[in-house]
């Protein structure tokens, strides 16, 4: 049985889902796990969201160093771990999980014709909001406008950069990851605002 299966077989089965398998420069195998989304209901809206544990990790890295041990596969450290900050977007599910959170995309082929002169015709990579469009594809939304800085002051007088949109499709993407954004002020000022 090949590696990929071995690997998404035994995840799946203890429950998770499998976000990446990655193989690196001397025998390290990678492998990114995730808890089971589901979409909201009204009833789970409230409930705080629940996150991959040291001990999902250990339990996973238990079963899958017995199930590739069984098979043979080569490797020679095995590292489980959550996706972090900045997860990998590659299913359709994925994208409809974190609709509305700031993303960044790089496709795979330059846009080719500039949006009303506003947006470069060579650039790959954005940074944006995550949109479903009317048709049923995905766009990002952004603003070129610099963040304001801790303690400048802005004229109420300044007229903000308009907001663009790039709609795209899956086929069209090299990558799309949640944008590694942190919020040093903690988790409360979340739930105050």
């Amino acid at each position: 049985m090949a590696l990929q299966q071995i690997v998404e077989q035994t995840v799946a089965g203890l429950g998770y889902d499998l976000v990446e398998i990655e193989r690196s420069a001397g025998g390290l195998l990678r492998v990114t796990i995730d808890l089971p989304w589901q979409a909201p209901t009204p009833e789970t809206q409230a409930l705080p969201e629940q996150r991959i544990t040291v001990e999902d990790c250990e339990k996973v890295t238990r079963q899958l160093q017995f199930a590739l041990e069984v098979d043979g596969a080569e490797y020679s450290r095995l590292e489980v771990s959550s996706p972090g900050i900045d997860r990998l977007l590659r299913h359709e599910q994925d994208f409809v999980r974190f609709e509305g959170a700031v993303i960044d995309v790089t496709l795979r082929e330059p846009i080719g014709v500039a949006a009303a002169g506003q947006v470069s015709a060579n650039r790959k990579k954005f940074r944006g909001t995550l949109e479903r469009t009317e048709a049923g594809g995905w766009q990002i939304v952004w603003s070129d406008e610099p963040p304001v800085k801790p303690g400048q002051r802005v004229s109420k007088k300044r007229v903000p950069a308009p907001l663009q949109a790039l709609g795209f499709s899956l086929d069209e993407l090299r990558e799309a990851r949640l944008a590694p954004l942190v919020d040093f002020k903690g988790r409360a000022n979340k739930a105050a605002s």
